[in-house]
Order: C-alpha cells, then structure tokens, then sequence
C-alpha cells in the first residue's frame, strides 16, 4: 500500500467538488495486456447514486461508470463504453474489472456518492502501469550471432598463422634445404631446356649442307 493521503487529498480538494473521506489509497501495478479487478467497499444499505471516478495527471476526475442498487446492471460514462471495462455489485463489494490493462488506463480510480451537490470518497485505488520497452530480440540475437562467427574465423586463422611460425622456427634447416631443393631443380630445368635448344638449332643448321652433298 502507497500512502497518497496528503498530495492526493489536496489534488481532490483543489478540485473544489469533492469531499474526503478516505486516509490513504491502495497501489496496484499491473503489467500492459493483463487484467485488473478494483475494490471498494459497498457502503450503501439504501438506494444511492454510487459512482466509479478516475483522476490522470492532475486533470478533473472523469466519470467511469455508476449505479444504484446491485441489482441493476452498470451505465457506463463517456470514453469507457466498450468491453474492456465491466462493473458489478454485491452485498458487500463493489468491482470494476479492466480487461487488456494499457498505459491510458493508469490513473487514481476511487468510489463514492453524491451527497449534497458534493462527492463523498468511500476508497481509492491508484493503478500503475509500468512502460514495457518491446526491444528487437531477433535483431539482436542476428547481431550476436554475426559478431560470434567473425571472431571465431579470426581465432581460427590466427591459430593457424601462429602453428605455421612454430613450426618455421623448430625446422629452419628443412625450410632451407627446401629452398635450396627449389633452386637446384629451377637450374636443372633451366639447363635441359637450354641444351635442348642449342641441339635443334644445330640440326636446322646441318639439315641444308647434307641436301647440297646429295645433290652433288
């Protein structure tokens, strides 16, 4: 239970309307999409005009819903006249059921009477709804999800950078062996093909001189 007795009773007297009745209002939070039931007490043993009043932000209080005896079905005021809101009675409660609860509905809801031009508070309910921020969850995730991968391939190359220079370092004679294997059989190569040249450059050569013996 909140006490809202002083900043609330000088609100509802500033109205100038109002009479108090009440010492201190109960505080109820209820989440965005649930259901919320209010209570007061049924103060009435006769016939009485019993109201459903709600006061946002400092603003004059709106008329919810009112009836007279328990008997009789609820008549709902302007701006609360669909399914959302449902009002009943016994013997002893008074209810008034708000159905899919959003921010709008927040406020100080309290019930009473008229009595003598004025409106007597039997009880008073200041009903909270927190703000639900609704973040991105799959854009998120997706996000993560890429910055995962991205450094799991990093850890990965760079693991294998890092095997490689190991292993260069333990072996360098193998590293130079290989190298000095590489150049040898570039040579090796190099000179077959040059041989190679140089011997059918001399057959070319020789092919005309033995033509012209034969002829002679």
């Amino acid at each position: 239970m909140r006490n809202f007795s002083v900043i609330t009773l000088f609100l509802l007297y500033s109205l100038s309307w109002i009479c108090v009745s009440v010492s201190d209002f109960d505080d109820v939070d209820v989440q965005s999409g649930q259901q919320v039931t209010l209570l007061c007490s049924n103060f009435s043993s006769s016939p009485t005009h019993i109201i459903w009043f709600r006061v946002v932000k400092k603003l004059k209080p709106h008329c919810v819903c009112f009836f007279y005896t328990s008997s009789e079905p609820a008549s709902f005021c302007e701006g609360f006249k669909n399914s959302r809101y449902e009002a009943t009675t016994n013997v002893s409660t008074l209810f008034l059921t708000i159905k899919q609860v959003d921010l709008s509905d927040a406020g100080l809801y309290f019930c009473g009477f008229y009595s003598q031009k004025h409106t007597v508070i039997v009880s008073a309910t200041y009903l909270e709804v927190p703000e639900v921020f609704v973040k991105p969850v799959g854009l998120i995730l997706g996000g993560l999800i890429v910055c995962l991968a991205i450094v799991i391939i990093g850890l990965v190359v760079k693991v294998k950078w890092l095997q490689k220079a190991h292993m260069e370092e333990q072996n360098p004679h193998q590293t130079e062996s290989r190298d000095s294997d590489e150049l040898n059989y570039a040579a090796v190569t190099f000179r077959a093909k040059t041989e190679t040249n140089l011997r059918s450059t001399l057959e070319r050569k020789m092919e005309p001189n033995a033509i012209y013996s034969s002829t002679k």
